[in-house]
């Protein structure tokens, strides 16, 4: 919980600080610029406290400016991975307590296998946008997500275990990130971020490339700094 105190401290100081940049041209956009206007394709990587680090795949859909200086940014993730052992144990010894408590104190031997997650998230995110020398667009803000959490596994394949671990979970996430216009219509961006879910925490980095169409807004593009 401290590293979480600490990045959402750095988040919120860094996106105030930035957003109080208001003489540049990209804070005096407007929701006019509100429209779908780029798709990018995203790559990432994850490291969590439930599962074994992974990779994670995504789309992001850029829909332009809702108010001043402020992007919306739906997206869709996935990523499977296996759990961690040690998750493995507490979760055999949490079945093992059930069943003794239901059968009499009697303790059940058991062995779950190996597991498998696997997420697929829709989320929405907020930038807050500014810019920086050499037509650098830097970024920071808040998302939103829902999970759906797939638990699955040989052993536990159609029991109330693998129903226990299917669900669909609430986050949400702080996140920073930069990015640069390849050209006018193709840019490449860079972004870290925290996600904070009820059973399951994580620190992505995520690459992406996105397709624009149609003009960009006052300071985005090429030559605009």
């Amino acid at each position: 919980m401290t590293v979480c105190r600490e990045v959402v401290g750095a988040v919120v100081s860094l996106t105030v600080f930035c957003s109080s940049l208001c003489a540049q041209d990209i804070a005096r956009v407007s929701n006019e610029h509100l429209s779908f206007r780029g798709v990018a394709l995203e790559y990432g990587y994850l490291w969590a406290d439930r599962v074994i680090n992974t990779t994670s795949y995504g789309v992001r859909f850029d829909l332009g400016y809702a108010a001043t200086g402020v992007r919306f940014v739906p997206s869709l993730m996935y990523w499977t991975s296996s759990m961690n052992a040690g998750d493995i144990v507490e979760l055999k010894d949490r079945v093992q307590d059930l069943v003794e408590e239901q059968n009499d104190g009697v303790r059940p031997a058991l062995d779950l296998g190996r597991i498998d997650y696997t997420d697929i998230a829709v989320g929405a995110d907020v930038h807050v946008v500014w810019e920086l020398p050499m037509d650098v667009l830097t970024f920071g803000g808040l998302g939103v997500t829902a999970h759906v959490i797939d638990g699955d596994g040989e052993v536990i394949r159609g029991t109330f275990v693998e129903d226990l671990l299917d669900s669909v979970e609430a986050g949400f996430n702080l996140h920073v990130g930069t990015e640069y216009p390849i050209t006018d219509g193709m840019r490449f961006y860079a972004n870290g971020r925290y996600e904070v879910m009820p059973d399951l925490q994580y620190l992505q980095v995520r690459l992406g490339w996105q397709f624009m169409w149609g003009p960009n807004v006052p300071g985005e593009g090429r030559g605009s700094n």
